[in-house]
């Protein structure tokens, strides 16, 4: 005889909610080769780059219209070495929490989303990890729901759960997540498709990067849905308990 679980299976995720506001971090550059850029550069009448085992100094001779101007819809840096600045936001979702309930046999399964929007003025963009801080990643005491297993390299394209075991996976969604979550409608990791709930992966401890851009997205941002799904296979006896995962998403400005 079938029992439900007492409570419904969730997932807490804990973002790293960091606003990395006015870290400099280079936006474009004048010049470059295979093993530089330079980001910012003047014409004047003179100057000089002096430096010692104490001291490094740069200055410049010669330059008018220098300073800082500001506005309620504007900033404006002139002048030598007045370097950009970059924005970097994320607007996280609250709690995940998954349903419907999963009985302890018989087999079911159950779904949860959150959304993660990523704001940023960075012309060189950002990325995206996503890692568990247990492994297994969902537990509920020494009871838990095994990370899911891929039938190779790649992610799997459909989810699939042996009829005598219970795994947990996710799969990223939106405009900005990397190839690896992209498919062609029956295979993940070829293509350009981002199809609903398709390409899972496990939750590792190792950071794994689903989403990256490399331009600038302000001021509207892109949204990034990561989806969870837990199952229990048909033959699979699940003991009850809330189950729950914890997991860090980490942006960072490239």
């Amino acid at each position: 005889m079938s029992r439900d679980l007492t409570t419904i299976i969730r997932i807490i995720l804990v973002p790293l909610v960091a606003f990395f506001v006015g870290m400099p971090f280079a936006m474009a550059y004048v010049s470059s080769s295979s093993n530089y850029r330079i980001q910012e550069d003047s014409v004047n009448n003179a100057g000089l780059l002096s430096t010692s085992t104490s001291y490094r100094i740069e200055d410049t001779v010669g330059e008018s219209g220098v300073g800082t101007s500001s506005s309620a819809s504007y900033a404006v840096k002139a002048g030598y070495q007045q370097m950009q600045q970059t924005y970097l936001a994320i607007i996280p979702p609250g709690n995940v929490s998954l349903a419907p309930n999963i009985p302890q046999s018989g087999g079911g399964s159950a779904d949860g989303t959150g959304a993660w929007t990523v704001v940023t003025d960075n012309l060189a963009g950002y990325s995206m990890t996503l890692a568990s801080q247990n492994a297994p990643a969902m537990q509920s005491g020494a009871n838990n729901f095994a990370n899911y297993i891929s039938g190779g390299a790649n992610p799997d394209f459909a989810f699939t759960t042996p009829a005598a075991a219970a795994r947990f996976g996710f799969s990223p969604e939106g405009g900005d997540i990397v190839q690896r979550f992209k498919d062609n409608g029956a295979a993940c990791n070829v293509g350009a498709l981002d199809s609903v709930s398709a390409c899972w992966d496990p939750l590792s401890t190792t950071p794994a990067t689903i989403a990256s851009r490399n331009s600038a997205n302000n001021p509207g941002g892109t949204a990034t849905t990561i989806r969870f799904h837990a199952a229990s296979g048909a033959s699979n006896v699940q003991p009850a308990g809330s189950y729950t995962a914890t997991a860090t998403v980490t942006v960072l400005a490239l």
